[in-house]
């Protein structure tokens, strides 16, 4: 069931996105869209709920209360982002918005954007390793956790993982292709000031 309920809230997410979007833009119903948009957490709201009935009735704790766990810490961290990045997408295709800036490629530019979605990566591993901590306490001898234990490792590890990238980033800036710092010429000697014929 929870599996089920997992994929149900991922296409409820892309259905309410797209309407909400489609209302906005296409039928110029912006309070309609911002409606629709905010029923989006509800979807993560529902999912908890779900994940602690379902414990609650004596469910042993396997890999989907993890999956679950790390879904709602991803839509937590990156659903507004994605939200407004495929808003300023949709403005620009259907509105005629001025094309948004996508992000920078170069230099430390890249690398200060690497390290903002790094920390929307902690952000999520954060949220799921809380709930995974919540549903061990709930359970507390019960039952096996060690599957629950094993997805808050995952979570440590990916955002481990995607803060070595942000640094490297930062420590090897991406150089644009094709521009190279200026290498420092003959330093070339002062001129001596010619008078002028007659003088001095």
């Amino acid at each position: 069931m929870i599996v089920a309920l997992i994929i149900a809230c991922e296409v409820g997410f892309w259905v309410l996105l797209a309407l909400g979007l489609a209302v906005r833009y296409l039928l110029k119903w912006r309070r309609t869209s911002v409606v629709l948009l905010l029923c989006e957490p509800v979807l993560e709201l529902v999912l908890f709920v779900a994940t602690a009935i379902d414990l609650r009735n004596g469910a042993e704790p396997g890999w989907e209360h993890g999956l679950a766990a790390l879904y709602i810490g991803y839509t937590v961290a990156y659903g507004h982002y994605t939200i407004r990045w495929l808003d300023g997408h949709a403005a620009h295709r259907l509105a005629g918005a001025p094309k948004p800036v996508g992000p920078p490629r170069y230099g430390i530019p890249r690398a200060r954007h690497e390290g903002q979605l790094w920390l929307r990566t902690v952000l999520a591993a954060a949220v799921a390793c809380a709930l995974l901590q919540g549903a061990v306490w709930y359970i507390g001898d019960d039952g096996d956790v060690s599957s629950l234990r094993s997805f808050q490792w995952a979570a440590l590890r990916a955002a481990g993982i995607h803060g070595l990238v942000a640094l490297a980033y930062l420590i090897w800036p991406k150089k644009e292709p094709g521009v190279s710092a200026p290498r420092p010429g003959p330093r070339a000697r002062p001129r001596r000031p010619r008078w002028p014929s007659g003088q001095g």
